[in-house]
């Protein structure tokens, strides 16, 4: 092999070698900027949520959408809750909405909504309400849920800190919407 044929082959392997630097470069970057501004990984802490999501659960956050124009009532939402801490929980209360709980039975603006997604903890209760009666007067002073802000609950109503503690949340806390358990494996479904 003669020198211009080996000056062609470093040449080459330099190309190639930088090829795979910017495509590991690439990939670091992209796979950054999906997880801080549109997709995370999250874990749950705590049993708030049960019977929806499990203790330990590892979810998938969309973080895109979290403005008051993409929140919708019963979504899943992870807020900043302290500097340290995230929480998750359910979207109950929007923005003007007059919340109260009635035996057992929540009114949004006076009409009854069903919570589905809580049955299988009432059926537990054999006849005792698993939501105490409030009205978010009773607990914010205020009538209506204010602008800019949501009034959110876990599901496992008697052992959740919530709104019902800590006011309403500001949607400029929201981190994103859960949508997906992905582990357990045996768990994989879609959040609701």
């Amino acid at each position: 092999m003669n020198k211009k044929q080996r000056e062609g082959l470093r040449l080459e392997k330099r190309r190639e070698v930088f090829s795979w630097i910017k495509a590991i470069l690439i990939a670091v970057i992209l796979a950054f900027l999906i997880r801080t501004y549109i997709f995370a990984p999250i874990v749950v802490d705590g049993e708030s949520m049960m019977p929806t999501l499990q203790d330990h659960e590892r979810i998938v956050l969309t973080k895109f959408g979290t403005n008051i124009d993409n929140i919708d009532r019963f979504d899943i939402v992870v807020f900043h809750a302290t500097v340290d801490k995230d929480y998750i929980k359910r979207v109950i209360g929007l923005p003007g909405d007059h919340i109260e709980y009635k035996d057992d039975t929540l009114y949004i603006n006076g009409k009854a909504y069903e919570e589905p997604y809580l049955d299988k903890y009432k059926n537990k209760m054999a006849g005792m309400p698993l939501t105490e009666s409030f009205k978010l007067e009773d607990i914010t002073g205020s009538m209506t849920v204010p602008e800019g802000q949501l009034f959110l609950m876990g599901d496992n109503r008697q052992n959740s800190l919530d709104s019902r503690e800590i006011g309403t949340i500001s949607v400029d806390e929201i981190v994103g919407k859960a949508n997906l358990v992905y582990w357990p494996i045996n768990e994989i479904k879609l959040v609701n």
